[in-house]
């Protein structure tokens, strides 16, 4: 058992592997319920004695259940917590990696098995884990809210956690000057936003982003949001109507609304990929989208590292959790519905002609929600004299269940250096092979470097044709684009929007 001080009191973290001492569930603010429900995170009330962090805090309100996590119970409140691992528990002055858990912004936590930070603390790094509010708890609308109940309270909970870093960090033997902030799908679309955001300036140096996911909204649609959830959840749609609904019933209206879209094909977008929330363009907290924020350099003092998985949307088509599409006349009314130029199907089609419908759809949808919006991210920084590596993960694995794709999420695992955990043998497509160990150390060493020093091992993009490391178990690398669909891409302004 190892103690540490942090500005809140002292905390007991245990010994985990190879000298590594992981402490968990610490309280980075107070529990956001009660009086404090829909405000900006409030300070921690500090406590006397040692507190024993050796188990996760609890996780925000959702109804998901995923494989080797803990589920939301009501009644658990003191959600907003961070979790360390330190090689260096006696100190020193360590690179810092803070991981932002995606679940489009409605579920996860930073308990999920691949995020156990013990393999890339003993690469050299102070890796910290936080959980945040999620779901209408932290992104939904509450009308007449202002800075009493703003917008993107899950955005504000991340820079309350990035101010305990700052502040405590170094007492686990980390450096508050060397913070890289990382998050894969809605966790690094909240990295992008942060670096735009002004209460996130000075915080971090760099970013890791592993398929961001590209829909911020305006007000407007926020709103709508909340008017369905409310009428959902049987409660007027006030501050007074929802506050006086438990978090629970806020989480099953949601769950119904998004149930009502799968089974509408006229509800339009939404209906293939029904999230409801996503970081909203409120003007004060998130001024303006990502991608425009870049543009105009305002994070131009960052470095970023961005990935993207080549087959992003065959996961969600796994899982069930997107519709299906395999007629051309359903293709051609998702385009539609999206508002995708005509010839963009048409060009991947050419790409593909003997390509199932269903596997044209996910290839357009992934490349729409994350593979082209992580491109331009990268294209929009450089431009603005910003410092952006890009890299695909392409591995790839047979079996007798059927092939694993290089899918959404299979990338984060190996990032970790975590394989052997049951509950990603789905992920991974079962027992890790050699040649699996050795993508595993490849990538984490990639990113201990980028964090240690801005250079993951290849070389920037230079506004041009972008130089981007291809992850496969063979070590292959490659120009980026590989397969001409970037060229289609060109008359889709970004971001879009889902109304």
């Amino acid at each position: 058992m190892v103690v540490f001080g942090t500005d809140s009191g002292r905390v007991r973290g245990v010994r985990v592997f190879g000298g590594v001492v992981a402490v968990l569930g610490v309280p980075y603010a107070a529990p956001p319920f009660g009086v404090d429900r829909f405000k900006e995170p409030r300070p921690v009330v500090g406590w006397d004695g040692v507190r024993e962090c050796g188990r996760f805090g609890g996780v925000s309100p959702q109804s998901a259940e995923l494989p080797g996590a803990p589920v939301w119970s009501p009644g658990d409140e003191d959600v907003l917590t961070v979790n360390v691992w330190t090689p260096a528990p006696e100190g020193g002055c360590l690179p810092v990696l803070v991981w932002i858990h995606g679940g489009a912004y409605t579920f996860g936590s930073s308990a999920q098995p691949d995020f156990d930070g013990t393999v890339l603390a003993r690469a050299g790094l102070v890796v910290v884990t936080l959980n945040y509010r999620i779901g209408f708890e932290g992104f939904g609308h509450v009308p007449g809210g202002g800075t009493v109940r703003p917008d993107n309270r899950g955005l504000l909970d991340q820079v309350a956690a990035l101010r305990w870093v700052r502040a405590n960090i170094g007492a686990f033997g980390g450096d508050p000057g060397n913070v890289t902030v990382a998050g894969q799908s809605s966790g690094a679309a909240s990295v992008a936003c942060l670096m735009v955001m002004d209460r996130a300036r000075g915080l971090f140096r760099r970013a890791i982003a592993h398929s961001p996911a590209s829909p911020c909204y305006p007000p407007g649609i926020a709103a709508a949001t909340t008017r369905e959830i409310a009428a959902a959840a049987g409660c007027p749609a006030t501050a007074d109507g929802l506050a006086a609904t438990s978090p629970w019933d806020l989480v099953r209206a949601g769950d119904r609304v998004v149930e009502a879209y799968r089974r509408d094909p006229a509800s339009g977008s939404r209906h293939y990929d029904p999230s409801l929330y996503a970081p909203v363009l409120d003007g004060d907290v998130l001024p303006v989208d990502p991608l425009t924020g870049m543009d105009r350099g305002l994070a131009r003092e960052v470095d970023l590292l961005v990935c993207h998985t080549t087959e992003e949307y065959w996961l969600l088509d796994a899982v069930g959790s997107s519709a299906k599409v395999t007629t051309e006349a359903r293709l051609r009314a998702f385009a539609a519905d999206f508002g995708l130029p005509d010839g963009l199907v048409d060009g991947y089609r050419a790409l593909a002609p003997h390509a199932p419908v269903l596997d044209v759809y996910l290839a357009v949808f992934g490349d729409l929600l994350f593979a082209e919006y992580a491109r331009r991210l990268v294209d929009r920084h450089t431009r603005a004299g910003g410092r952006a590596h890009l890299a695909r993960f392409d591995r790839r694995r047979g079996g007798a269940g059927g092939t694993v794709r290089a899918w959404h999420c299979a990338d984060i695992p190996f990032a970790f250096g975590n394989l052997h955990d049951d509950a990603l043998a789905f992920l991974i497509g079962g027992a890790p092979s050699a040649e699996d160990h050795d993508l595993a150390d490849r990538m984490v060493r990639a990113w201990a470097d980028f964090a240690r020093t801005g250079d993951p091992g290849w070389p920037a993009a230079d506004g041009g044709s972008a130089h981007a490391m291809t992850w496969t178990t063979d070590g292959r690398s490659a120009e980026e684009p590989p397969d001409g669909t970037r060229a289609l891409w060109e008359p889709v302004a970004f971001p879009v929007l889902r109304p």
